[in-house]
């Protein structure tokens, strides 16, 4: 799947490549990268994009040469050598979904252990934390996308974990707005310094739904995730 996938079919990938890279003067477009777990995989990506912009440049067909090139961070593997990940990127999106199956070794389509799937366990939330920093201290954007994103009881530890950016559902818009609009910056880094304190999934639950009642002043009293 994802980045493995492309890279073990390469015609595939190069035809996907050369599509975006001839979009890419029609308005603000980026290419992301899924899955990437190690600086090969990101290397080798990267290196028959270069290919694919050479082969434009000869058959003279327009791009963008400056389109930002991305990545998805999506396994622990890739956090921790995150200070190298973000020397080579232009951006980075946290995809939660599956942050948090690998991180706790979890597959959530087997009712078995489906159950063991916490977006508030603190090695979550620690990982995450790892990411955001190290995009922080680079100066690259950093967004985060999945379940957890468009939950209003993650919205406020999220931004005091450091991320400025939500890739949430349109549904979930209002609700986690709603929250924004009602919180201030260092409020939720004091919620995330607590959150982190925690050492396990429950108490940092019950943290953060008492934590977005008492910021919305009531206007969440039915918080359910």
């Amino acid at each position: 799947r994802s980045i493995r996938l492309s890279l073990r079919n390469i015609d595939l990938f190069k035809t996907q490549l050369r599509a975006i890279l001839r979009a890419s003067v029609l308005g603000d477009v980026r290419v992301m990268f899924p899955l990437i777990s190690t600086l090969q995989e990101l290397r080798h990506a990267k290196l028959i994009l270069s290919d694919i912009m050479e082969d434009l440049e000869e058959e003279g067909i327009e791009f963008n040469r400056d389109m930002q090139i991305g990545m998805m961070v999506e396994v622990p593997a890739t956090v921790m050598m995150m200070d190298r990940f973000v020397r080579e990127t232009d951006f980075i999106s946290i995809g939660t979904n599956d942050l948090i199956q690998y991180t706790l070794a979890v597959d959530r389509s087997n009712k078995d252990v489906a159950g063991l799937y916490n977006a508030s366990d603190p090695a979550v939330l620690r990982l995450i934390k790892r990411a955001v920093d190290a995009a922080n201290d680079e100066s690259i954007p950093a967004t985060l996308c999945g379940q957890m994103s468009g939950s209003k009881t993650y919205t406020m530890v999220l931004i005091g974990l450091g991320l400025r950016s939500l890739s949430v559902p349109s549904m979930a818009i209002p609700d986690v707005k709603n929250v924004c609009l009602n919180v201030t910056v260092e409020q939720c880094r004091r919620v995330a310094a607590k959150a982190l304190e925690m050492d396990n999934a429950q108490s940092i639950s019950d943290y953060l739904r008492q934590e977005l009642r008492n910021a919305v002043e009531g206007s969440c009293k039915n918080v359910k995730d």
